[in-house]
């Protein structure tokens, strides 16, 4: 059985000055840092940072980035939000984080993933032709880099879109020969049967609709799982949200941003422009978790239960939403919201209703051992 984790996670979006112009790529990443300080001092388990190469987004090597966290925290795990490995090296990337595993003293983790945006693609010179093949052999040549890292013995390997390895050792090694690594889906069932086969923990990307849709994912892994003889393994979920001292102040400061940010991707990829219909039915229906410490809490509370899954974790940055804005929202979900989430799991366990919201000494309490290990 494995124990409910809580984290946050940001891709580096662009926030603006007071008079509305973009903040210089430089002052987000530093904003990007103190976040996670004060995520980690709210009681958050996890803190996680996108990787990408686009304008709107600041952040293209969150290694770099976490690394700076990892020297100012002593706790919280520090993961990436996904690493595109498609268009990257699973040498290197392997290197990065083992590395950071080493100046963390065991926090790093890895979520790897084909990557939404493919921007990466030309920029490294990968024909997009090549999307599939490029991830199948790279999460290949990865996990054979791990098991290498586990025996300590060469790895050999050979594909069709990177040179082969011959009998060689990828360094540094880790201090217990294991690297947390899941891998981040988004609604592909051979993905959710690859990480399976992989044996690495599922990350669920549901940033839209009823996440309940999702459960015959989260069956056909377990299932996947249970047929090949391997040990169950956590699943996670990453949706957004955007937390406040009321559900009314946190809808109208998401709204603003939410439908810029949905609707220049939405752009990108002909989707219709939103509406605060929309919006709304995503809060009360759907996967956007905005609202009072009550109002997330039960909400989150309800997917984790309906979907048994192990671990949520809320992506706090929505475009150009302020740097204090998201302060307060990662204060409260560290403060207010995961004790609360733990106070309603554990009342379904026991079969009791938890109406009541947990004391300031319990919320405490609660925070003050939240640092648990992942499974991975």
């Amino acid at each position: 059985m494995h124990t409910h984790t809580f984290g946050l996670e940001t891709f580096g979006d662009v926030t603006r000055d007071s008079a509305g112009h973009p903040l210089p790529h430089a002052r987000v990443i530093r904003d990007v840092v103190e976040e996670a300080v004060l995520a980690e001092a709210s009681g958050v388990d996890h803190f996680g940072i996108g990787e990408h190469h686009r304008a709107d987004f600041a952040v293209s090597s969150p290694e770099m980035v976490l690394a700076t966290i990892a020297g100012r925290t002593s706790r919280i795990t520090l993961g990436s939000a996904v690493t595109v490995l498609s268009s990257d090296d699973p040498v290197r990337v392997f290197q990065r984080f083992s590395t950071l595993n080493a100046t963390s003293n065991g926090r790093a983790e890895v979520v790897l993933g084909r990557g939404s945006f493919t921007e990466s693609f030309p920029l490294f010179g990968f024909p997009l032709e090549q999307y599939e093949t490029l991830f199948e052999e790279r999460l290949e040549l990865y996990a054979a880099i791990l098991e290498s890292d586990r025996s300590m013995l060469p790895v050999s390997w050979q594909g069709s879109t990177r040179a082969p390895l011959d009998r060689q050792r990828v360094f540094p090694s880790t201090e217990t020969g294991s690297l947390s690594t899941w891998i981040g889906v988004g609604g592909s069932p051979q993905s959710v049967v690859r990480a399976a086969t992989y044996g690495f923990p599922l990350m669920l990307a549901i940033i839209g609709g009823d996440p309940r849709r999702f459960a015959p994912f989260v069956r056909l892994y377990r299932q996947t799982l249970a047929q090949l003889g391997k040990d169950a393994l956590p699943i996670g979920i990453h949706s957004h949200g955007c937390i406040a001292e009321s559900d009314r102040e946190a809808q109208e400061a998401l709204w603003p941003a939410w439908r810029e940010m949905r609707d220049r991707i939405g752009r990108e990829r002909g989707w219709p422009p939103t509406s605060e219909r929309e919006f709304h039915h995503e809060i009360e229906a759907g996967s956007l978790y905005v609202g009072a410490p009550d109002t997330v809490a039960r909400r989150i509370a309800d997917t984790v239960l309906a979907m048994g899954v192990q671990r949520f974790d809320m992506k706090y940055s929505a475009g150009p939403l302020s740097h204090e804005h998201m302060r307060r929202s990662i204060a409260l979900y560290g403060t207010e919201v995961i004790p609360r989430v733990r106070a309603h799991l554990e009342a379904a366990q026991q079969g009791t209703d938890a109406t009541a919201s947990p004391s300031p000494a319990a919320a405490r309490a609660s925070n003050a051992g939240l640092a648990l290990p992942l499974v991975g």
